[in-house]
């Protein structure tokens, strides 16, 4: 989750897409370049440990648009694909 966010952060797309599940990845990744990516807080984890296939990540994630600071609230599946961790998908939270 962190490399992911890094990746936001410093608008790294190709990475983005490598670490992203092949059935959910999108066929075009472009980044916004008016977003700044400021600070991520890890909420919550669920499994995600060694022995586990699936895993999960609640996080916040503070940016700033044009219209000013704004947080992604979201709770992210993982799963391994090929032995790697991967961003399935992630379901919107309201703070």
């Amino acid at each position: 989750m962190r490399a992911r966010y890094a990746a936001f952060a410093l608008g790294l797309p190709d990475y983005l897409a490598g670490s992203w599940h092949s059935g959910t990845r999108p066929a075009d990744l472009r980044l916004d370049p008016e977003l700044t990516w400021r600070r991520l807080q890890i909420v919550d984890t669920a499994r995600g440990g060694a022995g586990d296939d699936e895993g999960m990540v609640e996080f916040r994630a503070v940016y700033r648009s044009p219209t000013g600071l704004e947080v992604l609230h979201e709770r992210s599946r993982f799963v391994r694909e090929h032995g790697s961790w991967v961003y399935l998908d992630g379901d919107l939270l309201e703070d």
